[in-house]
């Protein structure tokens, strides 16, 4: 497929005027790789490498692992897909997102390997939405959208099967493989069977604001760590009774970079996604 058809092709399902972002002016250190679109509005195409694309690969971060991992499988004429054109890792706070190995950029770009981002597209709303994926996986029936951040609705509010928080958060760690965070500030049963549930880094006090106004006490997000800078969201959780359940940062945005390999397929291209490490101190 020519690249060029490709790229238009995701402006035009998941780009919109209202949204915006800001990683490039964080990313000035690999500045000379980007595209000059890119550091003008933080979204799109990041590096562009190919003229033609025979293979798209997904991931949450493009991370050293993922980055090798298509090198190492001697890939050209290939596209990765990221949700973060940055690398999460609240290990090494601050800061929390690090950038890209300027040797595997250059990799890259002899191999004709593009990298490509949607981070609040992807977030916003709609069928491949972060959110919206992770509640399907956990088998919550997405019910309305919720939480406008930098113009995308982020959160989905959903109903649950299970019989409370604790068999909530058991299932959320059979879905994830690994264990699962319970901050229990509120009641052990969800109240009309109802969640809210925001991917990735939704453990913020707007948020929750939302979530209580809607009458909501559980909240299924990915970074639920108590720290200097969540403390006033768990204050906020603690006081209006609302239990949050966490999963990590790459846990819980992986359902979408999943499921976006079904959206490449279908526009003949074949798609894989590329396997990476949670974070648990994220919890």
């Amino acid at each position: 497929m020519r690249a060029a058809d490709l790229y238009e092709r995701l402006e035009k399902d998941f780009i919109n005027p209202a949204l915006s972002d800001v990683w490039a002016k964080y990313m000035e250190s690999i500045a000379d790789f980007l595209c000059e679109n890119f550091k003008s509005r933080s979204m799109g195409l990041v590096c562009d490498n190919s003229d033609k694309i025979e293979k798209v690969y997904t991931a949450v971060f493009p991370s050293d692992t993922v980055m090798k991992s298509i090198l190492d499988r001697g890939e050209a004429d290939a596209m990765l897909f990221v949700h973060h054109p940055s690398i999460w890792d609240i290990r090494k706070a601050p800061p929390i997102f690090h950038q890209m190995d300027r040797g595997l950029l250059e990799e890259f770009k002899e191999k004709r390997i593009s990298i490509f981002n949607l981070h609040h597209p992807l977030d916003n709303y709609g069928e491949y939405s972060t959110s919206v994926s992770l509640a399907r996986a956990l088998g919550v029936k997405p019910d309305k959208p919720f939480g406008l951040y930098c113009g995308a609705l982020c959160g989905v509010f959903g109903k649950t099967d299970s019989a409370g928080v604790q068999a909530l958060r058991d299932k959320f760690a059979t879905v994830l493989g690994h264990r699962a965070s319970l901050y229990q500030y509120g009641t052990e049963k969800m109240m009309n069977q109802m969640v809210a549930v925001v991917a990735g880094g939704g453990n913020i006090i707007e948020m929750l604001q939302e979530i209580y106004a809607e009458g909501v006490n559980t909240f299924i997000t990915g970074v639920s760590l108590r720290s200097a800078f969540t403390e006033k969201s768990h204050e906020y959780a603690e006081q209006n009774g609302i239990n949050i359940i966490g999963g990590t940062h790459y846990s819980t945005e992986k359902p979408a970079c999943q499921a976006m390999c079904g959206y490449f397929k279908k526009l003949g291209l074949p798609a894989e996604f590329i396997e990476d490490e949670p974070i648990l101190e994220d919890l």
